[in-house]
């Protein structure tokens, strides 16, 4: 596409402007070629400016900078006042507005977003609207898997997602819009047909995130300026402090007060082949039961989240009821389908408060033992192997403790040292510093009712070990157990 083209709607200064033909737009230099505009974005860490020098010795020649570079004479600098911002403009004309054909969903707060937008990916695509998800477990669409880095990409991934969803018949697309993805202009310029508020609690504070609670909270009430309408949970108070500064149609849905979708009834439900949660939800169309594969209260409210989106489509309570029952999402709570008298749950858990969810949770249901398989991770976080061992040593009946991305660290050093506070609450362990072997013994032990937790890697596919991804699936580390076991 030509530089012409590709900055419509930019102001920018560029004296020795020459209308280049690009191939693609990067910014990481590591992906420069010939064809490429470099995109020298600012983070929290780096500085793209640094780099762009790199990118010009692998045969780039036009750079988006937002200040001076020593480059060569050949190099075209077009400049900016903020490269990022300017990323989100021409990414969008790079691959011609995708976000117009295709109806974009938003779904932002602490907690939920994950869950929701993979229960409405699957509910859509069951009821015959052809939809995509893009999110922390990657993006998803018409049968196709695409890893992404972060929760909410980089706003040239979301668009060329966008493009790809689009050409491919997609009508929607589910996405996680995170505070940050806000405030690095990540979604600058899509206006959501749906924006949907799952909660907001004290998360993403310090470091290279947000400076206070007020802040975060800031960037998350900034989705709901560029939506079409918008879904809230009346039941989190923060719902209130964004309602009152919207100007577009909006619905709410809740467990503790009557709203326009409401739930009760709420159980919880285990029997052979089922375990997760049942209740009713209420419209003024009447009243209809529902059953989630999935456990915990909060589950009913990321349930209801869906249903308000699929409820605006049109979508038959009927459609809509049978669709949650095949909703899954990979490594979030997620319970295996296995030929065994006991239940196994895969969870991204992985620190002290997400351990006492997952435990908390499974712990109201009928069961004899809960088995953990867990580690943590190398390098830093010492407090963070305090906080799993106490709460294991506590409320799991027995912990099998064993290898999480442990880095330069020594795993087996970082298994006695979570050990140490199993033992202060008077748990019981073993050691297993091999992952897959540790999940094999949790599973050979295992009895009827147990329940076996894995926790840590949820949908990751890798074990940092001394600077190098080792591939590693909990997945796989069950599906191979059964099989052998045949």
């Amino acid at each position: 596409m030509l530089l012409s083209e590709i900055f419509k709607g930019v102001e920018y200064s560029c004296p020795d402007f020459k209308d280049t033909d690009i191939g693609e737009i990067v910014y990481s230099s590591r992906n420069a070629a010939p064809d490429t505009m470099f995109v020298a974005l600012v983070g929290a860490f780096s500085d793209g400016h640094d780099y762009a020098e790199s990118a010009y010795l692998l045969g780039t020649r036009v750079f988006l900078l937002s200040k001076k570079v020593s480059l060569p004479g050949d190099a075209l600098c077009i400049y900016v006042e903020n490269t990022r911002e300017t990323l989100s403009i021409i990414s969008a004309n790079f691959f011609s507005h995708p976000d117009k054909e295709i109806d974009v969903i938003g779904v932002t707060g602490t907690k939920g977003k994950t869950t929701v937008t993979h229960m409405l990916y699957t509910c859509l695509n069951e009821c015959g609207i052809k939809s995509g998800v893009i999110g922390t477990v990657g993006a998803y669409f018409d049968g196709k898997y695409i890893p992404t880095v972060n929760t909410t990409p980089e706003s040239y991934e979301i668009h060329k997602l966008l493009r790809l969803m689009a050409d491919a018949g997609c009508k929607v697309c589910c996405m996680e819009v995170s505070s940050i993805g806000i405030k690095n202009y990540r979604v600058k310029g899509i206006t959501f047909d749906t924006a949907v508020f799952t909660n907001l609690s004290p998360d993403h504070i310090g470091g290279a995130e947000h400076d206070s609670f007020e802040e975060y909270a800031y960037w998350k009430k900034q989705l709901f300026n560029s939506c079409r309408r918008a879904i809230f949970n009346k039941d989190d108070a923060f719902s209130e402090e964004i309602i009152k500064d919207i100007n577009v149609p909006f619905t709410e849905f809740s467990i503790s007060c009557s709203s326009e979708l409401y739930a009760d009834d709420i159980k919880n439900l285990r029997s052979e082949g089922f375990f997760g949660v049942g209740f009713t939800y209420n419209t003024k169309e009447g009243s209809v039961d529902a059953r989630i594969a999935m456990p915990g209260f909060f589950s009913v409210y990321n349930a209801l989240a869906a249903i308000s989106v699929c409820k605006q489509y049109g979508i038959e309570d009927r459609k809509i009821v049978d669709a949650l029952l095949t909703a899954r999402v990979k490594g979030r709570n997620e319970l295996m389908n296995v030929n065994a008298p006991y239940a196994v749950i895969i969870d991204y858990a992985h620190n002290g408060q997400s351990f006492n969810s997952v435990l908390d949770t499974v712990r109201e249901y009928p069961h004899n033992r809960i088995i953990c398989v867990y580690g943590s991770v190398g390098d830093r976080a010492q407090l963070r192997r305090q906080e799993m061992g106490l709460v294991c040593g506590k409320k799991a009946d027995l912990s099998i403790i064993t290898t999480d991305d442990p880095g330069y660290e020594d795993p087996l050093s970082i298994a006695k040292e979570i050990a140490s506070f199993v033992e202060k609450e008077g748990g019981k362990y073993e050691i297993i510093v091999d992952r897959t072997k540790a999940v094999h013994y949790a599973l050979s032990i295992a009895e009827k009712d147990d329940i076996v937790l894995i926790l840590g890697k949820g949908h990751e596919t890798a074990q940092k070990i001394r600077g190098e991804k080792v591939y590693y699936s909990d997945h796989e580390a069950v599906e191979q157990f059964f099989a052998d076991k045949g």
